[in-house]
């Protein structure tokens, strides 16, 4: 996650203020909260998870008339919880490091034929 998180930060050009989630995972704590400590930066979880099918429906509105801009749906997005990092950047690096490691190590294990 945080490999994937830095090429974007690279590409757009700018970095992230705050990581929102959904889907199935994003009922996780454990494993937003690790989120947030592995990535430096604060995880939103709205209250709504299944935000793929909201979307459709709100876009689906839009097309309709319900809404007359994507202003007028934004406000309908809350948030469920927060989680913010709860260790230092210091001990966060540390922890990449060790998975970077752990990745190396890894390599070429299966045996190539």
């Amino acid at each position: 996650m945080a490999d994937l998180l830095d090429a974007m930060q690279k590409d757009a050009g700018s970095s992230l203020a705050e990581l929102r989630v959904d889907g199935g995972a994003s009922v996780n704590d454990t494993l937003l909260q690790l989120q947030a400590d592995t990535l430096q930066l604060p995880v939103v979880r709205p209250r709504v998870t299944e935000t793929t099918a909201l979307g459709a429906a709100y876009l689906a509105g839009l097309a309709a008339g319900v809404w007359n801009s994507r202003d007028a749906i934004a406000h309908h997005w809350q948030v469920d919880r927060r989680f913010d990092p709860s260790i230092s950047a210091d001990q966060a690096a540390a922890l990449r490091a060790r998975w970077n490691k752990a990745v190396e190590r890894s390599k070429d294990w299966a045996k190539k034929e």
